[in-house]
């Protein structure tokens, strides 16, 4: 008995010791990030150096950056965060810098503790001109480009420069007939023309045009009062109110490429697909069951442009999809939209299977050219499942004729008297639930995810593609209280908006299914539906659009 525990304890410190040999090889990440990778001379730009605990990064070597940088100031930070009772700790260091001449400049790797960031390259762009130099609240507009394709995004930049305090600023809100605005992150940094320091705040928006011509960006302006020292504290006496106006924009929105052969336009400036695995997809067996998740990634397209991933039928293959996962995310270059298929898959009998490659087409706005996203082709080698031979050969043991054969004894009898119960309880609840009378129904109210079905639905009809439509549409819908998943489309349609939305739902309907397709007005559709919601929610209800500008300077109001 000794000896056996001491072989024990001998493992256990053999187990220790090797898991005490992996944990030096595990490398902290140090990892480096800017606000911005295009500036002019003279602005600041926000450098984060971020750890997980591990490494310090305020003991990183700054040296090698002030060859092309001026530190301008610093902070550090850290924050710990449970998760599913596992704790993480993130430890940063925010250095505001700005770069010393113009051209193509390199943050060079960083490195503290032993570990090392990689390189960031910076666009220095000439200074801007000196205006009024008496001049000292600037306010203006600036687009990143002004010819697009419909659907493409185009971003517009609120630029806000003061030399002087202000208070109660406010930008007045950005409304466009015939796109979709999509509000972006703000940022704040410094500048220096040469003779004066500013305070810049640039508000960006995401537009994204819904029909070709010529988008009108009406001007857009920026109020604020200036600040004034009081004499005492019951001067209460305001500073003088000031207002700026920018200049209209205008942007030329061309049509999709006639040569472009897929059924979703995709305008993006990349757009990439990848595929994972809960395990190894090689090694199956018959009935064992493998998660296929496909995430689509375009730079420039919300994620309720992306086309759904269709998992094709395969003789000997059965697929369990489940609920795709849409989101939007933000970069430098503006939306990034992320879509997420994934499916259950389960050989039902063993072989050799191929699941075809996936390709999608999209539009590459930066060469102006079509691109193919490819994901490639996959065989799939499934054995038999373990115990299936010796199963099919095996036979029942003989029963002596006058005898009769009996069960072993085991926990399944009284599993199945469980289970016998169980069923017998449901069936019990179901029948009192029908006998209750139809003034003790519970009225269902408005679900948490509206805005969210109603922004994708949005999204959708800005596409033109009258099946992403339909599919948002009854998405939408199901959010809604009183829906009933059960009824057809264009009976919810009828209940929700009455025969307006109903006739748009029979325009789309007849445009998919009909014998000679037709014509198909995204716009009726969206005025119907808008009309359905205002109704919904009640004439004194603000709804899309009606939303309040958020604080132009939060925490500063």
């Amino acid at each position: 008995m000794a000896r056996s525990g001491e072989a024990w304890l001998r493992r256990v410190l053999r187990c220790a010791a090797f898991l005490a040999l992996l944990v030096p090889c595990t490398a902290f990440a140090l990892e480096a990030s800017v606000d911005r990778y295009r500036v002019s001379l003279g602005d600041s730009l926000r450098l984060t150096l971020r750890s997980d605990g591990g490494v310090d990064p305020a003991e990183a070597d700054l040296a090698p950056l002030t060859r092309d940088f001026e530190i301008l100031q610093r902070s550090s930070s850290s924050s710990t965060r449970i998760i599913n009772g596992r704790a993480s700790r993130e430890v940063a260091l925010e250095l505001e810098i700005t770069p010393r001449r113009e051209g193509t400049l390199s943050i060079p790797p960083l490195s503290a503790g032993g570990e090392q960031t990689a390189p960031l390259v910076i666009e220095v762009e000439p200074p801007p001109a000196a205006g009024n130099p008496d001049a000292t609240v600037l306010f203006s507009a600036e687009l990143d480009r002004d010819s697009v394709y419909v659907q493409q995004q185009v971003l517009l930049t609120l630029r806000i420069q003061q030399a002087i305090a202000l208070d109660d600023r406010s930008v007045t809100e950005l409304k466009l007939d015939g796109a979709f605005v999509k509000p972006l992150g703000q940022n704040s940094f410094q500048r220096d023309d040469g003779s004066r320091r500013w305070l810049v705040h640039e508000i960006r928006y995401a537009i994204f045009p819904e029909q070709s011509g010529t988008l009108e960006i009406p001007v857009q302006t920026f109020s604020a009062t200036v600040r004034q020292g009081s004499r005492s504290l019951f001067d209460l006496r305001s500073g003088p109110r000031l207002s700026r106006q920018s200049e209209p924009l205008t942007v030329t929105v061309r049509a999709r490429p006639d040569a472009f052969p897929g059924q979703t336009w995709l305008p993006a400036a990349e757009l990439t697909i990848e595929e994972s695995w809960s395990r190894p997809p090689e090694q199956l067996a018959t009935g064992e069951s493998v998660t296929r998740t496909v995430t689509l990634t375009g730079k420039g397209l919300q994620g309720a442009q992306l086309p759904p991933v269709r998992f094709p039928a395969t003789a000997g293959l059965k697929y369990y999809p489940d609920q795709p996962q849409i989101e939007d995310a933000e970069g430098a270059g503006g939306v990034i939209g992320v879509r997420t298929d994934s499916a259950a898959l389960v050989p039902v009998a063993p072989g050799s299977y191929e699941v075809p490659e996936l390709r999608i087409p999209w539009w590459d706005t930066e060469a102006d050219r079509l691109r193919w996203a490819v994901l490639p082709a996959r065989t799939i080698r499934v054995t038999p499942a373990a115990g299936a031979a010796e199963a099919a050969g095996s036979t029942p043991a003989a029963v002596t004729p006058g005898t009769t054969a009996l069960a072993p004894a085991g926990p399944w009898p009284w599993i199945a008297s469980a289970c016998a119960a169980g069923w017998l309880l449901t069936g019990l609840l179901w029948w009192r639930s029908r006998r209750r009378p139809a003034g003790q129904a519970t009225r269902a109210g408005p679900r948490a995810g509206e805005p969210r079905a109603w922004k994708q639905l949005r999204a959708a009809l800005a596409s033109g593609e009258p099946a992403a439509s339909r599919r948002q549409l009854a998405d939408w819908l199901r959010t809604l209280p009183g829906a009933r998943p059960q009824a057809t489309l264009a009976a919810q349609a009828r209940a929700v908006g009455g025969e307006q939305l109903a006739a748009a739902v029979a325009a789309l309907d007849a445009a998919l299914y009909g014998p000679t397709g037709g014509s198909w007005d995204p716009a009726a559709l969206d005025a119907a539906a808008r009309a359905a919601r205002r109704r919904h929610a009640g004439e004194n209800t603000r709804v899309d659009g009606d939303s309040a500008l958020p604080p132009l300077y939060p925490g500063n109001t």
